[in-house]
């Protein structure tokens, strides 16, 4: 998979999975290191697969090989020959000077220069212990400004979402990793920063003089961000069930997203400046109502509690109090076993004056189409060809695929990249996790009831309560 993005090559590191056993390790991960190796951007490289599993890493690696569309075997050779698996619990500290005395072999056996990366592809319970053990090994020694002093190499951690399960365990586990390091060393994943068309919401406000001007309460109505995934929780039903769809997706992913849309403008276009007006908007989030539901059939779903009280639907009508944003409504909605399978996110313009004796239905909308369909939609009015006292909205899309190409690198592949580079643009500072688990508690202090809806379906019939109510019609 080779790209203009991973042309110019990047720093050779030994890269460390923590729970390279796990699903995301083998669907995620390794076809990202792959595809990083195929287009030539990480050329030398050590990687190692950590778990509590009697395994190997051939076993783990044939598992992932289902999840590669198409398999050069020179390169996936020469990723199994990079790699080794290292057995031990994470919360034995004294298995983590095991694991240094083999990360020092294996540079020394490379030729490596000593740039570390660790990725902790395990649950949120893990992180505090694991993060303490890396400082206290010296593993991961504490710096700042891009290098380990006197050595000029770099030691980075990225953490996993979800990040934390509530807003006391998020900033526990914050304070651990402030205390032994540097921000910069620190990289929150949330994959969908990843996406393409998510990186391209600021790039196309901030760039397009047609959208900055009117971004604004004086010009948009309201705006929808919609996540919505076909699928149950499939063999999940242990791990979604301690979460929802509240804490698994809205409290990260939609967050994110609504970040990005409602930013005030950078004053340059750097992470830092990013993340400071992205945390400034979450602060100013308030939740005004919230529908929360359940599919039937979920508390019958595998490793599910049958008296399970978990949300596997949510829609939310939040509003932000700030200069910009005042008066307009956000509708946020995510859930599983829907009727459509898809994530975008809708601006919705305010209607012009019409002058005409015939004026059109709707206004103008400006649609971001994350998957599928990845592109941007504008939604125009025009006069039907043929009929001079008729109006209908055309579309005018960027289909990213037609316009770029099917080889857009994964999310995790950029993401992967990133780290390796340094480069924090997409990813989560813990101030904006501060801020969105204190969005998604205020909603569980609302004690909305939860309701049973249809698979295949929009989501509860309730629903239409908070649609009549605000006169919102969903885009999906």
């Amino acid at each position: 998979m080779h790209t203009q993005r991973h042309v110019k090559p990047l720093d050779e590191c030994t890269f460390v999975i923590l729970g390279a056993t796990g699903n995301l390790a083998q669907r995620k991960l390794i076809p990202a290191l792959y595809n990083l190796m195929a287009s030539g951007a990480l050329s030398r490289c050590a990687i190692i697969g950590v778990s509590l599993s009697q395994t190997t890493i051939e076993s783990i690696y044939e598992r992932a090989r289902s999840c590669i569309p198409h398999i050069d075997e020179e390169v996936w050779k020469k990723l199994i020959k990079a790699s080794s698996y290292f057995q031990m619990d994470f919360h034995d500290a004294t298995a983590y000077d095991k694991l240094h005395e083999t990360i020092r072999v294996l540079e020394q056996t490379y030729q490596l220069k000593g740039n570390r990366l660790f990725y902790l592809a395990t649950m949120p319970h893990h992180f505090a212990k694991i993060t303490q053990c890396l400082a206290q090994s010296g593993i991961v020694e504490k710096h700042h400004q891009g290098a380990v002093p006197n050595k000029g190499t770099w030691a980075r951690v990225v953490y996993e979402k979800p990040f934390g399960d509530s807003l006391k365990s998020a900033r526990a586990i914050n304070r651990a990793i402030a205390k032994v390091f540097d921000e910069l060393q620190v990289f929150r994943i949330d994959h969908w920063l990843g996406k393409e068309l998510v990186a391209n919401i600021a790039l196309s406000r901030f760039t397009n003089r047609i959208f900055e001007p009117l971004w604004n309460k004086d010009n948009i109505e309201s705006v929808q961000i919609i996540l919505n995934e076909s699928a149950g929780v499939g063999s999940r039903g242990a791990f979604y069930d301690a979460y929802g769809a509240l804490k698994d997706v809205m409290q990260n992913h939609v967050m994110q997203i609504l970040a990005l849309v409602a930013m005030e403008v950078p004053e340059h276009f750097t992470a830092e400046y990013l993340r400071n007006l992205k945390a400034q908007v979450l602060g100013k989030v308030k939740v005004e109502s919230a529908i929360l539901g359940q599919y039937e059939g979920y508390q019958q779903e595998k490793n599910v509690d049958p008296n399970s009280q978990t949300d596997t639907f949510a829609a939310l009508k939040v509003t932000i109090n700030n200069r910009r944003w005042k008066g307009v409504p956000f509708y946020l909605k995510t859930g599983r076993h829907m009727k459509t399978h898809g994530a975008s996110v809708h601006i919705k313009f305010k209607m012009v004056k019409c002058l005409l004796d015939f004026c059109p239905m709707d206004s103008n909308y400006l649609t971001i189409n994350i998957q599928p369909n990845e592109g941007l939609y504008l939604e125009l009015n025009v006069k039907e060809p043929g009929v001079f006292n008729r109006v209908v909205p055309v579309t005018m899309d960027m289909a990213h695929r037609t316009q770029f190409g099917p080889n857009t690198p994964e999310a995790y592949e950029v993401l992967l990249a990133d780290v390796i580079r340094g480069d924090h643009f997409a990813f989560v500072r813990a101030d904006e996790i501060d801020h969105a688990w204190k969005i998604i508690e205020s909603v569980k202090k609302l004690k909305s009831p939860l309701y049973t809806y249809e698979r295949g379906s929009s989501g509860p019939s309730e629903l239409k309560l908070l649609d009549a109510k605000t006169e919102i019609r969903w885009r999906a």
